[in-house]
């Protein structure tokens, strides 16, 4: 009961301060100080490149303070030349912090580069500005004129000679001491969270970042950047549930694509050698630490190359965007420290097995003589599955677990890469690899099918694989088909997982923490 009590006794209380900001904005309104009316406000300077300029501005100055003279001589001197050369700045941001301390108070505001703290007077705003500064509550936006100077304590502050109040907060930030830190309110009200949480976003400026340097590395090897569709009729180029709906306009049935392979692929078939996308795709599956049913892909296909140009290619840009990023190749990420310096370590899958499970499945003779090995491993599967099928088996189970510094998984089996070139030494294998970091799958390549009746047979096989209750099966693209049958170069292709190298380079523990707006059940 005491506790229901002291709930209703809080609630009662947020209720009260929510309607004194209210009766705050309908007094400042019937004064003619709609804060609501202002349109726009110049900025000339943000926190950080304004407490940069002051302290270059220093440093200079100090410089010219002559030898021999007492500290106390040094500083009345110092604050002489400072007020000849003041840095006059017009600044906006949202008030985190406020004293209020008689004729002069202080105020912390908070922009896109972080926080700087004003010294704001009486004698400076006038009497009646001052008193609607003391009105002013935490989570205001302000707009601030005045001059940048270093406060007693040696903090680099801006001295305040015109305030306004350009947005009227109407709502109670968390708690300056205790913070935002409940999962699933930093993640469905994120806006919040930039607020509250300064670290977050850090990191969406850094993935920012990273896409941008993406682009710089990939428009120097000469790569197209294109866009293709979203709404597909037919959701191929992965092995993934997708999304349906229903076009009215046409009166059919549609689905979100799930990758964008099928589409960059036509694109090489019309003669464009060098393509890349990056995009959202949506594939109906579960969500955890490492998916989201909705995630940014980024594919890309280079005509006249194979699966070791997409290896090279891919530690090349793994090795600057490390560099470009974070400014080292060291990257940590947890307790794990990656070496993207090092030359990544290749290994076929078979190998991979053998080395971490002790099977050598080269000398596995059939489908019967693998499934047997499954059950003997307590690996459950299939009855459809392949030897390829429970190779791929094998491998998540015993090897995933130990890649944690970068490795490339290559030649996986047939039955399991429906889109790849066979290896020429031995046709039950592809031209395939995966790049594994930190245990995670960061990227798929293929050197890629371009065989138009070796691809009609591997879409019948997936056809037949749906038909038989694999949900996730491709299914045949004619018109794909007739791209092949137009012909198609060879073709090295590759597809990389945005959110989770955006994890990795930001030390994020879950996708959910570099998606601005993650999947979450409905509160309704």
């Amino acid at each position: 009961m005491a506790d229901e009590n002291n709930n209703q006794g809080q609630v009662q209380d947020l209720n009260q301060l929510l309607k004194i900001r209210r009766d705050k904005l309908s007094e400042l309104q019937a004064a003619g100080k709609d804060p609501f009316v202002q349109t726009k406000y110049d900025v000339t300077y943000h926190a950080l490149q304004a407490k940069a300029e002051f302290e270059k501005l220093d440093a200079e100055l100090k410089a010219q303070i002559p030898e021999g003279l007492s500290e106390e001589e040094a500083a009345e001197q110092l604050k002489t030349l400072h007020e000849g050369k003041k840095i006059q700045v017009s600044m906006a941001g949202r008030m985190m912090l406020k004293r209020v301390m008689g004729k002069a108070s202080f105020a912390t505001i908070r922009d896109l580069e972080g926080d700087i703290q004003l010294y704001v007077t009486r004698d400076a705003l006038g009497v009646d500005d001052y008193q609607d500064f003391k009105k002013m509550d935490i989570g205001d936006i302000l707009g601030v004129e005045g001059y940048v100077f270093r406060t007693r304590t040696g903090e680099v502050s801006v001295h305040a000679e015109k305030l306004i109040l350009l947005t009227k907060s109407l709502q109670i930030l968390p708690e300056k001491h205790h913070g935002l830190t409940n999962t699933d309110t930093r993640y469905r009200q994120r806006y919040l969270d930039l607020i509250v949480n300064p670290e977050v976003k850090d990191t969406f400026v850094k993935r920012s970042k990273i896409i941008k340097e993406i682009r710089n590395f990939l428009d120097g090897r000469g790569f197209m950047e294109v866009e293709t569709p979203m709404l597909v009729s037919n959701a191929g180029g992965a092995a993934a549930r997708p999304f349906e709906t229903h076009y009215n306009a046409l009166d059919e049935d549609v689905k979100l694509r799930i990758s964008l392979e099928l589409y960059l692929k036509r694109l090489i078939v019309g003669g464009l050698e060098r393509v890349y996308e990056i995009g959202r795709v949506f594939r109906n599956e579960g969500v955890d630490t490492r998916h989201n049913p909705e995630f940014t892909l980024m594919e890309l296909y280079q005509a006249y190359t194979d699966y070791e140009g997409m290896m090279e290619l891919t530690e090349s840009m793994f090795r600057y965007l490390a560099e470009k990023v974070c400014g080292t190749t060291l990257i940590k990420y947890g307790d794990l420290e990656i070496d993207f310096g090092k030359p990544f370590e290749r290994l076929t899958m078979n190998d991979a097995i053998k080395k971490y499970c002790g099977i050598d499945f080269d000398t596995v003779a059939d489908d019967d003589a693998a499934k047997a090995l499954a059950k003997e491993h307590h690996i459950e599967f299939e009855d459809r599955h392949t030897k390829g099928d429970i190779i791929n088996l094998f491998f998540e189970t015993y090897c995933e677990e130990k890649l944690l510094q970068p490795t490339f998984i290559m030649d996986h089996p047939l039955a399991i890469s429906p889109l790849t070139k066979k290896k020429p030494s031995d046709p039950t294998k592809v031209e395939r690899f995966e790049l594994f970091i930190n245990t995670w799958e960061m990227c798929n390549a293929y050197s890629e099918l371009n065989d138009p009746i070796d691809q009609r047979e591997r879409f019948a096989a997936q056809d037949a694989a749906f038909e038989a209750g694999d949900e996730e099966a491709n299914h045949t693209d004619e018109d794909f088909l007739n791209a092949l049958e137009i012909g198609m170069p060879p073709t090295g292709g590759i597809g990389y997982g945005i959110d989770r190298l955006v994890m990795l380079l930001t030390d994020s523990p879950a996708i959910r923490d570099v998606l601005l707006f993650p999947t979450m059940r409905s509160n309704n």
